[in-house]
């Protein structure tokens, strides 16, 4: 992803992402934050028995309105970096430390975030999925930038899947599942109809 975000042109980071109402921009900068929020969580650990894993972590919420207030600070905060080559030293800068922590992390320490505990391993795998689905957010309107590699959409859709407590269609490649699953892709009518009764719980807003 850090590769995806070096390569793309500066006219780029002004088109929108898949995130509803940010740009490209927006969504790198939330990157940089999320980057930021790997290295504290790696660097404290707790002893207590974890109380969620990469399943349990989520929490599913309503779709974004671009109310919260952390949501709408991150366009303020992307903004502030005027030139797009701020942000690509940026993240590429905190995004290398943190998957550096995480090579070198002990995946069965237990770690703390958000009021939560869980283990390195867990809190890693959940990163994956979000990561993966940024990844799609962010070559949403693009049409030259690299997509996530084939073993990391895999991941994240087993992730997803061990989510919602049933499977996708196998007919369904790994991104289409990804993307139907959060409701980033409305599926046609034949996908519906393979969905069955599972069409009805989608979409899965992670929050």
């Amino acid at each position: 992803m850090r590769t995806a975000v070096a390569e793309l042109p500066d006219e780029d980071f002004e088109r929108p992402s898949g995130c509803t109402g940010w740009l490209v921009r927006d969504l790198v900068c939330h990157l940089v934050i999320d980057a930021q929020d790997v290295l504290i969580t790696l660097v404290t650990p707790v002893d207590a028995e974890p109380t969620v894993d990469a399943v349990t972590c989520w929490n599913l919420v309503e779709p974004p309105t671009g109310e919260d207030p952390l949501d709408a600070l991150i366009p303020r905060l992307a903004a502030a970096y005027g030139e797009p080559r701020w942000l690509k030293f940026h993240l590429d800068d905190v995004g290398s430390a943190a998957g550096r922590a995480a090579e070198l992390a002990d995946p069965a320490v237990r770690v703390g975030t958000r009021d939560e505990v869980l283990t390195v391993a867990e809190y890693l795998s959940a990163y994956v999925l979000e990561w993966t689905l940024h990844h799609l957010d962010l070559i949403a309107h693009l049409t030259s930038a690299a997509e996530p590699p084939a073993e990391t959409l895999a991941a994240a859709r087993a992730g997803l899947e061990r989510i919602a407590g049933t499977s996708f269609p196998a007919s369904f490649s790994d991104k289409d599942a990804l993307l139907i699953g959060t409701g980033r892709r409305t599926p046609t009518g034949a996908e519906k109809a393979e969905l069955g009764d599972f069409a009805a719980e989608l979409p899965f807003i992670l929050g």
